[in-house]
């Protein structure tokens, strides 16, 4: 792509995460001991814009926030890390979102999610800024805001020439129109479980999974495996790429790195091959780390990790 056109715009969500960590997650009914609590800025939009923006990428994001603390907080964080907020929208009624998430000692998470600000984001928002779809190359979009809001936001993106990455994150059905605007969809196993009806539990039954996605418009399936990697399903190929081999911390934004990662190798011209050996790198990263943003890599950290691990 142009140097004209190397901007990823993310259009989602942003979360305050309240993280509790405990040797194991409570039964129904039942009360435990935490080991630990801490606050992280979070929100699967804002995570994949700052992992963008911390790797030396333009990303500017777009997202409704309330008029609170964890707005300053999340706002100067993003700041901080170089994202562009110009098109931030503030709420004066509904609080910025919140996650309330758990992580036991094998770093394996559980999430709730209080979407506040998050869900009043409305396809006139977006069409009131739709001025920040004109230089974009990539359009890195998630499901934490309204599903009609994204589509506004993928047909804007088509209809500036750039491209979209959906990560189909929460996991939620989708319009039939809606794949047929997708250059490239991430979903997890859960994810292309709920997308395609086919339980996807090895690598035949996600390469199945891909070719449903495929035949409803998408053009680039990528099925996000956790340790075992990922597969790449498009009209030319099938390929799986192995995971960097870590000892896990906190799972947490895994899937963010990953995206924000992958948008900004393709915005920035790489082969897709290449973007996605880059996008398991950062990912595996990123779970050796507590917290989202907090845990996402720059450059020279990567580069270091890089050379250490296989």
């Amino acid at each position: 792509m142009s140097e004209k056109r190397s901007k990823v715009l993310v259009v989602g969500s942003a979360n305050m995460d309240l993280v509790v960590r405990c040797k194991r997650f409570p039964d129904p009914g039942e009360t435990i001991f935490g080991t630990a609590f801490a606050t992280f800025p979070g929100g699967k939009g804002a995570n994949q814009a700052v992992c963008c923006a911390k790797l030396g990428g333009e990303v500017t994001f777009m997202g409704r926030m309330g008029q609170d603390i964890f707005r300053d907080r999340l706002s100067s964080n993003m700041k901080q890390e170089g994202v562009g907020l110009e098109h931030l929208i503030i709420d004066p009624t509904e609080p910025t979102g919140t996650a309330l998430i758990t992580v036991d000692s094998s770093g394996q998470n559980e999430i709730i999610v209080v979407s506040g600000s998050n869900m009043k984001i409305r396809p006139e928002d977006i069409l009131a800024h739709r001025e920040a779809f004109a230089d974009a190359a990539i359009v890195l979009l998630q499901l934490e805001i309204p599903l009609d809001t994204v589509m506004h936001a993928a047909t804007l993106a088509r209809q500036n020439s750039a491209l979209v990455v959906l990560n189909p994150a929460p996991a939620s059905m989708l319009p039939e129109e809606l794949f047929r605007l997708i250059d490239y969809i991430t979903p997890n196993e859960t994810e292309a479980a709920l997308l395609t009806g086919i339980p996807v539990v090895d690598r035949a039954s996600a390469e199945q999974a891909a070719m449903a996605l495929l035949q409803r418009g998408v053009q680039n399936v990528i099925i996000t495996m956790g340790s075992s990697g990922c597969l790449l399903v498009n009209q030319r190929q099938k390929q799986m790429f192995a995971a960097r081999r870590v000892k896990a911390v906190d799972t947490t934004a895994a899937g963010d790195a990953f995206n924000g990662a992958l948008a900004l190798a393709l915005s920035q011209g790489d082969l897709l091959e290449e973007a996605i050996a880059f996008a398991n790198s950062v990912a595996a990263f990123s779970v050796t780390k507590q917290g989202a943003q907090s845990s996402m890599p720059t450059k020279n950290e990567l580069e270091v990790f890089s050379r250490n691990v296989l």
